[in-house]
Formats: structure tokens, sequence, C-alpha cells
């Protein structure tokens, strides 16, 4: 009897107990995305590069998980190629890059001025880097919102690649 009670107080103590009332009782909302994230997410849409009427990519950006989630989905002729998920973590925004290599880099925002925002390489999984390149650097410029730029720049066991862009124009699909 003595150790129930025990259990009973640590529960109790722990707010354990209650569990079950606290999942009945109504969720507040989520508060609105702010800063950095609220930039990116006005990306929400079907995006493809600028000047290439025929190209098979589409960028598709949308929110999920009651909009505090912006997955970035590229698809090339209609098939996943792959994917970035944006999410705040405190103060802070993260990037996760699932690339068609089968890592998956995970970036930090390191820098926000005027509409451009910055990522840079924090660690990954699934990574080999004597035999694999991956995502070191990510940007979006968003000066310019029906044009908006991202650009990339991939490291190796060679080091950094060359900086690459890609301006962006909204699809009517």
């Amino acid at each position: 009897m003595k150790y129930l009670i025990a259990a009973f107080v640590f529960l109790q103590a722990t707010g354990l107990a209650n569990a079950s009332s606290a999942a009945q009782a109504p969720t507040a909302e989520v508060p609105g995305a702010i800063g950095p994230f609220d930039d990116l997410s006005q990306l929400v849409g079907t995006w493809k590069p600028v000047g290439e009427t025929d190209s098979p990519l589409r960028i598709k950006f949308y929110l999920t998980a009651r909009g505090t989630v912006l997955v970035e989905s590229w698809e090339v002729r209609g098939r996943p190629h792959s994917l970035t998920i944006y999410h705040r973590d405190g103060p802070g925004l993260i990037a996760t890059h699932y690339c068609p290599q089968g890592n998956q880099p995970r970036l930090f925002a390191s820098g926000n001025t005027e509409r451009r925002l910055h990522f840079t390489f924090r660690d990954a999984t699934d990574l080999d880097p004597a035999t694999e390149s991956h995502q070191h650097e990510l940007w979006f410029d968003l000066s310019n919102p029906a044009r908006p730029v991202r650009g990339e720049i991939y490291r190796s066991d060679k080091g950094p690649g060359a900086p690459e862009e890609t301006a962006l124009v909204r699809v009517d699909e």
C-alpha cells in the first residue's frame, strides 16, 4: 500500500495522472509563424525555373502540422525527387534536406537580411563524406516575391562546389 501511495503522489506531481483529462481539453491555436519562417511561408504554391517553359521540374511548397512546418517538394515529370522540411526550433529555424543521394543534411538559419535568408550546414545523417556530396549551404532571396531565387552549394570530399541559383516563377496548376 505504501508503494501505491508513493506512485500516486509521483504521478500527481509529474502531471501524468491527469493526462487523460488534459487530452480531452481544448487545445490553443498555434500562434502565427514569425520572422524567417513567415517569409518562407510566402512561397506556398507551385514553382518552376524562370525561362524554362518546357522544364519538367516543379517545386511545391506547402504547410503542414497546423502551419508549423513548411515542406519543399521537388518533382521531375511528376515523380518525387527530393524534399526539404523547414521548421522553427525555439527562436531559430532549421532545414532538413532529404537528398536523392540518401543523406539528410540539417542546416540552420544563420542569417536573415532584407528578405534574404541563409542556411548553413549543422550536421547530417546517413552521410559518408568520403564518397558523397551534400547540401552545405542554402539560401533564398525573397526581395522580388514574383521571382524568388533559391540557391545552394554542395560540398564533397574535394571541398565546396560552385554556387547554383535558380530563379523561380509561379505555375498555375
